[in-house]
């Protein structure tokens, strides 16, 4: 058994690592754009046909502005950072729905919805700019494409248990000890992938012009809206606790504003660079 799981995961090591630009964390990723964004670009025009679009035409043109402004500044980050291919890729496209859930979200490649039900934790246009740098930041970081890749490692992993454990004894033991690893690292990977776009976030907005410190204060909101019921452990949650999130947020605005400084810099440099 233990040679078999060896193996598996050996070939991981095959597979070439990147780094997300700005966190520096290492990912791995071995789903392309051109695999996932066709399919992105067809379900987020599927989702518009069945989903009705809002009629408040100045939140509308609030979600779209900020989002433009907001993309505008991964662009030239990207574009001064060597990452033109990828710049691109992107078909960026905001749409606010009438939904009264309380969520946004932004798929590969740039296609972004907010629901109504999110604009009072929202509550302002800085507001609006810290969900939507958020968003823009798991797609910047290529977060679909890393889950898409972590869940095949883990169904690989799960059948190299299945196999190395068959005929054995304590084959269901291992295969309980297994799946619940897995998933509970697969919890903590999806925490790290809601922090990193935080801070990526919190950049960005800030490039874009908003007000950084709101992105702490949008989670102060969405905690007292959830109140004082019951939350599962951190351990066991997809999400940081909101708690979490505003000590982090609050903790890492100095660097943001710095990033922000910097990179709006290089982006200047660039547009002077290519006109002269």
């Amino acid at each position: 058994m233990k040679k078999l799981i060896a193996l598996a995961f050996i070939s991981i090591l095959f597979i070439e690592c990147s780094t997300v630009p700005i966190t520096g964390r290492q990912r791995i990723n071995f789903v392309s754009d051109a695999q996932i964004l066709p399919s992105s670009f067809a379900q987020y025009a599927g989702f518009l046909e069945e989903n009705k679009l809002s009629i408040d035409a100045a939140m509308t043109n609030e979600i779209k502005t900020v989002g433009r402004n907001i993309s505008a500044a991964v662009d030239r980050f990207m574009r001064a950072n060597g990452m033109q291919a990828e710049a691109n890729a992107y078909r960026w496209e905001f749409n606010l729905i009438e939904d009264e859930t309380v969520n946004a979200w932004c798929m590969p490649g740039g296609k972004v919805v907010f629901y109504t039900g999110i604009l009072p934790i929202c509550d302002n246009t800085n507001g609006v700019a810290a969900v939507m740098g958020h968003e823009v930041a798991h797609a910047f970081a290529k977060h679909g494409q890393e889950r898409m890749s972590s869940s095949q490692i883990q169904q690989l992993g799960g059948l190299a248990v299945a196999i190395g454990t068959n005929g054995n004894k304590k084959s269901e033991m291992w295969n309980m000890i297994y799946g619940v690893g897995s998933q509970l690292g697969m919890l903590a990977f999806s925490r790290t992938h809601e922090t990193e776009a935080d801070r990526l976030g919190l950049v960005f907005m800030i490039m874009a012009g908003y007000d950084g410190p709101e992105a702490a204060e949008v989670w102060v909101r969405m905690s007292e809206r959830a109140g004082s019921g019951q939350a599962p452990p951190e351990f066991m949650s997809t999400h940081p606790s909101n708690e979490s999130r505003i000590k982090d947020l609050r903790a890492y605005l100095p660097k943001a504003r710095a990033y922000a400084e910097k990179f709006n810099k290089q982006g200047t440099a660039g547009n002077t660079n290519t006109t002269n």
